[in-house]
């Protein structure tokens, strides 16, 4: 099995806890600081991951307090 780039092994680990519901709707993810100590990984690695979940509706974005688990298609 081919190596995933950092950016989506990011967003893989996101997602699959996301699925698990360790972070369900509504959730506040951890800070980028967090997240980057975490995967360590750097600030560009963690905007492409962080991407990624938001065009697959995954996570919303609210300017100035954080990246939110998005609820449910509804």
């Amino acid at each position: 099995m081919p190596m995933l780039p950092p950016y989506e092994r990011v967003a893989a680990d996101l997602r699959e806890k996301i699925a698990a519901g360790e972070y369900p709707p509504g959730t506040l993810l951890p800070s980028r600081a967090a997240l980057r100590h975490l995967y360590a990984v750097s600030d560009t690695v963690l905007d492409k991951a962080m991407a990624m979940l938001r065009r697959e509706k995954l996570t919303e974005t609210v300017a100035g307090i954080g990246v939110y688990v998005a609820g449910p298609p509804g």
